[in-house]
């Protein structure tokens, strides 16, 4: 091996030790308790060591995030593309969105705490579909095959996105009046009453 490729492949293992010790950190502390300075500790470098990888905190924390839309993306591209019908197609989507934010809690609060609108992120996609624009895309469809056709399928759209956001806020309340389970009862009774809307 080479001295360029040897130099590349340490820069490489620092940096996925940069990015393990950091999501360690996330997930037992929460993303507001990370530094530049734990991690530096944590994998035993120079805090210059870090800023050699990382501009700052906030770009560690959105090379997470941009995992958590492509993980996201994946699950309600995946969830779209088991239905042809596109009202079954939007209730699985949104099932997927919401298991995704109940099961990845820090990527989650990440994704949306950092004020982060999709996963289009500095004007780079993360790599594949994102979930926005196929979920938007389903109501569209929806509504084009309903008696309303002129409807405002982006209006739509952001009403869905709300109360899946309000749902899984609920669920993540410590004394929330619904189990898990019935919030799965509620989500799919949302959905069904929201798919109901966009036909007119």
């Amino acid at each position: 091996m080479g001295r360029v490729e040897r130099k590349q492949r340490q820069k490489t293992e620092v940096r996925s030790a940069i990015h393990q010790a950091a999501w360690q950190m996330v997930k037992k502390e929460g993303w507001q308790a990370l530094s530049i300075r734990k991690i530096a500790d944590a994998i035993e470098y120079s805090i210059p060591v870090i800023y050699d990888h990382f501009e700052n905190k906030e770009a560690i924390l959105f090379e997470f995030a941009k995992e958590g839309f492509l993980l996201l993306s994946k699950k309600v591209e995946a969830a779209r593309k088991k239905y042809t019908d596109p009202e079954e197609a939007l209730e699985a989507m949104a099932k997927a969105y919401w298991s995704f934010a109940v099961n990845n809690e820090e990527y989650y609060q990440l994704m949306y705490g950092l004020g982060m609108p999709s996963c289009e992120v500095d004007g780079q996609n993360v790599g594949c579909v994102c979930y926005d624009q196929l979920m938007l895309e389903t109501v569209r469809e929806i509504i084009a095959a309903g008696s309303n056709p002129d409807m405002d399928y982006k209006l739509k759209f952001y009403t869905l996105w709300s109360f899946l956001h309000g749902l899984i806020a609920m669920n993540r309340m410590k004394n929330s009046p619904a189990s898990k389970n019935m919030n799965q009862v509620i989500l799919k009774d949302a959905i069904n009453s929201f798919i109901r809307g966009l036909k007119g």
